[in-house]
């Protein structure tokens, strides 16, 4: 199993970035999907979360009305639609996936990717 983040850079706060990841070697349209991000000093924490059919969608409370998780089944890709960046988001985004109950804790899921880093700037 591949998951595959791109997307990270550098932007500014206020501005908007895009994060995908690619999956390769699973049924992706059986997985749960999320994105999780580990700033600076910080633990890894639950951003964004969607359900095989796209049908439910969870996020933090940090993060909603600003972010939005999709998912693209017949590219097997899930992205992480990011507006209004501040620089607290400023971290490595990395995407998971797996079958668990519920969509926050990392321990509900089974695969990782990499890693992208988003870096926002003042």
């Amino acid at each position: 199993v591949q998951l595959q983040a791109s997307g990270g850079g550098l932007v500014q706060a206020g501005g908007s970035l895009r994060l995908s990841c690619a999956a390769s070697g699973l049924t992706f349209r059986t997985y749960r999907m999320g994105w999780f991000r580990q700033g600076p000093g910080k633990e890894r924490e639950f951003v964004a979360g969607i359900n095989w059919s796209a049908g439910i969608t969870h996020y933090a409370d940090s993060v909603k009305g600003r972010f939005t998780i999709s998912r693209d089944n017949a590219k097997n890709t899930v992205y992480l639609q990011m507006t209004s960046l501040k620089v607290e988001d400023t971290a490595v985004y990395y995407c998971a996936a797996g079958r668990g109950v519920g969509p926050i804790s990392p321990s509900e899921y089974a695969y990782w990717g990499q890693g992208t880093l988003v870096t926002v700037s003042s």
